[in-house]
């Protein structure tokens, strides 16, 4: 069957799966009578919940007797490794962008990646039937992006859809019909080729690895696109490294191929096919499966490297061990080695004593979903405040800047303007106006200067302000940034908090307990008003007496706390902080120190 291969990229929020479940709709794959949930592609629960895409998928649909390969992939800057995998799977990019925001900071990567493999994009300017969409700014600024990531002319020669996913259609024109998708699927047919590798059809079987998955009946599931060849179920291949050296030599088991939202096993592949094999036992990511007369690795896409890097232990608080199930630094090893086989955008590495692991990345988001896969998993995990990796250069200190976009209110403006190029040393390069009353600013700011600034700047938008955020280049050191200004509140006791020591506690700062949650000495139970951190005692009852007097029995009314999500708690600590990570809870704590120095100080306070 005619074959196209297209990969889907947008930013988040723009509407990109949405689009993808009414293709699927428009194009046959379920019945009229069949029950499909919203946001389809989107099959983990973390993706539902927070919304965003975070994992590539793939999914196939027919259209006039053509099959097209269709990939969804990640709009977060954070999921980037799933993108710059993915992309050499394709032929084509389908750019979608939202008509009244125009290209956004993700929009701009995952295209810069796109047009460095010299794919052809098709621009949909979605969800031009929204009253504040703006479809010819949202163009121009497109040719723009495109002309400053150095697209060649064939590239800046693009076709252009308007279109609303979630009512389902798309024009060629502006003010179409309004009916239907068909222009976006003869369009895709027209304007993305046929996959080169048809024409190798007849040379060895050669596939390069880009996704890696599991099931638990077949194993291991390695997912690529094949580069020349056929496969038939059965045949023995070798796998082999990027270096060309063997891996191991195995029998495909079966080959699965994408119908619709499922996978079908079918019983021979062709070259430019995009198909699932199992069999094999060490092949991973980037390995070339090929026949045995193969002895050339097709090389693999470099991967950006991590730019921030997080310390995941085990829990040793007085806690440990209520709520989860897996505690032990060895079974943590495994799942992080695990995790880094599937994630080629995660470097995991031990530390000196075996206790705890160093795991690089690409952002706060990424650490933020493997933590919480993991405690959903029943893991307990303390884990430290994140650190920016630098590099050095021809002897000079090289630190990541990122390229912040910020839409807010015009009256904030000024102090986002204010926290960012102050102490976090940014640099601002744009401020315009974006309508609606509100201002546009990019900027230029180390990442260091961004770790933990979300919550703040969301208190100083008064929560209406959106920013987002993406790699831009290395620049020489910019001196320190100063940290958190607030100091905390510890407690110096273990045992249950109490609702009469919370009340009078609320003077110091603002709590993160309630009462009734269990508590040990050294773990962080608020903010305390000033720059130090004080020791305090939430579990100090009422003294009791046998005189009863008007008022003396009032009923404790205390002020609702503070709870931090996961991404919070791990940006709001200090770099001698820790926060607590269990399926149920999620706390901060002190640093414990180790039994010499601890020892050491009881005596000097004997």
């Amino acid at each position: 069957m005619d074959l196209r291969n297209i990969a889907i990229i947008a930013h988040v929020d723009h509407g990109k799966t949405t689009l993808v479940d009414e293709l699927l709709k428009q194009s046959g794959v379920f019945r009229d009578n069949q029950t499909v949930s919203e946001r389809a592609m989107d099959s983990n629960d973390l993706e539902r919940e927070r919304g965003i895409t975070i994992l590539a998928k793939c999914t196939s649909v027919e259209w006039k007797g053509r099959r097209i390969n269709i990939v969804d992939t990640p709009g977060h800057a954070d999921f980037g490794g799933e993108v710059e995998r993915i992309l050499s799977m394709v032929d084509g990019v389908v750019l979608l962008v939202d008509a009244a925001e125009g290209p956004m900071p993700q929009t701009k990567f995952v295209t810069s990646k796109a047009l460095a493999l010299g794919l052809r994009p098709i621009v949909v300017l979605n969800k031009v039937d929204k009253p504040d969409a703006e479809p010819d700014r949202a163009l121009d600024e497109v040719f723009d992006l495109f002309a400053n990531l150095g697209a060649n002319d064939e590239q800046l020669d693009f076709p252009v859809l308007y279109a609303s996913g979630r009512s389902g259609w798309a024009d060629d024109e502006l003010d179409g019909p309004r009916k239907n998708l068909d222009a976006l699927f003869d369009l895709v047919v027209a304007h993305v080729h046929a996959p080169a590798q048809v024409s190798r059809r007849t040379e060895p079987f050669q596939m390069l690895a880009t996704t890696l998955g599991a099931d638990p009946f077949l194993g291991r599931i390695l997912t690529g696109r094949i580069e020349a060849g056929t496969l038939k179920t059965g045949d023995t291949v070798n796998a082999l490294s990027r270096d060309g050296v063997k891996i191991e030599g195995f029998r495909v088991a079966k080959i699965l191929a994408f119908r619709g939202l499922s996978q079908q096993p079918i019983d021979e592949a062709e070259a430019g096919d995009i198909i699932s094999l199992s069999g094999m036992s060490k092949a991973t990511v980037a390995d070339t499966i090929c026949d045995p007369s193969v002895t050339k690795a097709i090389p693999a896409q470099p991967i950006d490297p991590p730019t921030i890097s997080v310390t995941f232990g085990i829990n040793d608080s007085p806690l440990a061990g209520r709520e989860g199930k897996k505690v032990q630094s060895r079974v943590i090893r495994d799942r992080l080695m695990k995790e880094a086989e599937s994630n080629v955008a995660i470097k995991v590495t031990d530390t000196p004593g075996g206790e705890a692991f160093d795991v690089a990345g690409r952002g706060e988001l990424q650490m933020g979903v493997l933590i919480e896969n993991m405690r959903r998993e029943g893991f307990e995990l303390s884990i430290s405040r994140p650190q920016v990796l630098m590099r050095e250069e021809n002897g000079e200190k090289l630190e990541p800047i990122e390229e912040v976009t910020i839409d807010v209110d015009d009256e904030y403006s000024g102090t986002v303007i204010e926290k960012l190029t102050g102490n976090r040393r940014g640099e601002l390069v744009e401020m315009r106006p974006a309508g609606a009353g509100k201002t546009r600013i990019v900027a230029y700011v180390p990442s260091r200067g961004l770790i933990g600034y979300h919550g703040e700047f969301l208190t100083d938008t008064r929560g209406s302000g959106v920013l987002n955020r993406v790699f831009h280049d290395w620049a020489p050191y910019k001196g320190p940034i100063p940290g958190r200004r607030a100091g905390v509140l510890i407690s110096m006791e273990n045992g249950t908090s109490v609702a009469y020591a919370l009340f009078n506690l609320e003077d110091r700062g603002k709590m993160f307990i309630g009462a009734q949650a269990p508590v040990y000495q050294g773990m962080i139970i608020g903010e305390h008003s000033r720059e130090n951190d004080l020791e305090v005692n939430p579990l100090k009852g009422k003294k009791l007496t046998n005189v009863r007097a008007s008022g003396t029995d009032e009923a404790v009314r205390l002020t609702t706390p503070v709870t931090l999500s996961l991404e919070q708690a791990i940006a709001y600590i200090d770099t001698d902080e820790l926060v607590e990570v269990t399926p149920e809870s999620i706390r901060m704590r002190k640093r414990f120190l180790d039994p010499h120095e601890r020892k050491r100080q009881s005596r000097q306070a004997v």
